[in-house]
């Protein structure tokens, strides 16, 4: 069940928050200062959207203030989603479950974000994209537009696993471009390319960047065959 803002049970909006017209709450939301949520945008019981970060001495994120999160029309946040400050998501997203937003993401109109996703900081997700459940989104990732990702998908950024300072400038995470799809389970290395329309076969662990239109799969991943031309976006 959802309600408007003033009769929503347990809302707490602060200070220089803007919420548009139309919009429902759960219970118990907090929405932090600065957060802007479009008209016609739903938000599910236990939801925190505007966090601020909160991160480790030795973390290599950036740490300035971060602006504020804003919601395009028509977003649909799941319960216990938390969405930090400095995102923005466009018309029509749909976050679910418990999935994670960090600060500075910037996510396309449409895009599909799983139960017990998480997409960490400073990731690009193009329009029409759709990210299944529990799969993990590393920071410094771009996802162009109609990617597809299947359930418990992991990239990673850091080829040093957090040993010397030297790393910081070499952390890079994927790019995965528009039309690839990435099978459930799969294991990208940083600073891997997916090609435009590639297929990484569920399990494969990617440690070369994919040619367009490749199809993929093992471990390490290999060449299996072309994506046939019935499957292509166009």
């Amino acid at each position: 069940m959802s309600w408007p803002a003033d009769q929503a049970p347990g809302l707490t909006v602060a200070e220089g928050a803007a919420i548009g017209g139309e919009v429902r709450f759960g219970a118990n939301v907090t929405v932090h200062a600065g957060t802007v949520i479009g008209d016609g945008c739903t938000i599910g019981d236990n939801a925190v959207l505007g966090k601020r970060p909160t991160l480790s001495s030795r973390s290599t994120a950036r740490r300035q203030e971060p602006g504020p999160l804003t919601l395009g029309a028509g977003c649909a946040i799941s319960a216990g989603a938390v969405l930090a400050a400095g995102s923005t998501l466009g018309p029509g997203c749909v976050v679910g479950d418990l999935a994670t937003v960090r600060e500075r993401c910037s996510i396309g109109e449409q895009v599909v974000i799983g139960r017990g996703v998480c997409v960490e900081n400073d990731t690009t997700i193009g329009s029409f994209t759709k990210i299944q459940s529990n799969a993990y989104i590393t920071a410094h990732c771009l996802l162009e537009e109609h990617v597809f990702i299947a359930p418990c998908v992991v990239t990673t950024n850091d080829n040093f696993m957090g040993r010397t300072e030297g790393r910081h400038a070499l952390i890079k995470g994927a790019v995965i471009r528009r039309g690839a799809r990435v099978g459930g389970g799969a294991t990208l290395l940083p600073g891997i390319e997916i090609g435009e329309e590639a297929f990484v076969g569920a399990g494969a662990v990617v440690t070369r960047d994919v040619a367009p239109r490749a199809l993929v799969v093992g471990s390490p991943a290999r060449v299996l065959r072309q994506v046939p031309d019935e499957e292509l976006l166009g």
